[in-house]
């Protein structure tokens, strides 16, 4: 779930309750955000893919989550690509893969 940019309330206030029905769902959005991303959650992050990606404009330093990760490698040299990193900005950049060795 990505939050919006730029949440729309409403433009008469009126009673208040348009207001505070808009305020409440956009806090409980922020909340459960802001909850799994404490827990770690995949459905949290916003960049997240299946390989290094090819399209879309990147900065330097943005990581894309991989979010289906196996392991891979040779035995004792065993790893997972946790994700990948832009190492030059551009479209798409230039991405280095992020491993975590597993030890197996």
């Amino acid at each position: 779930m990505r939050l919006e940019d730029n949440p729309l309330l409403p433009q008469s206030i009126g009673d208040g309750n348009a207001l505070l029905f808009a305020l409440k769902k956009y806090f409980q959005q922020i909340s459960q955000k802001v909850n799994q991303l404490g827990d770690g959650r995949m459905a949290a992050r916003d960049l997240t893919a299946t390989a290094v990606p090819t399209t879309g404009m990147y900065a330097k330093g943005d990581f894309v989550a991989n979010s289906n990760p196996v392991e891979l490698g040779a035995a004792s040299n065993k790893y997972v690509i946790t994700g990948w990193i832009c190492t030059v900005g551009g479209t798409p950049g230039t991405f280095v893969q992020a491993r975590v060795l597993t030890g197996n």
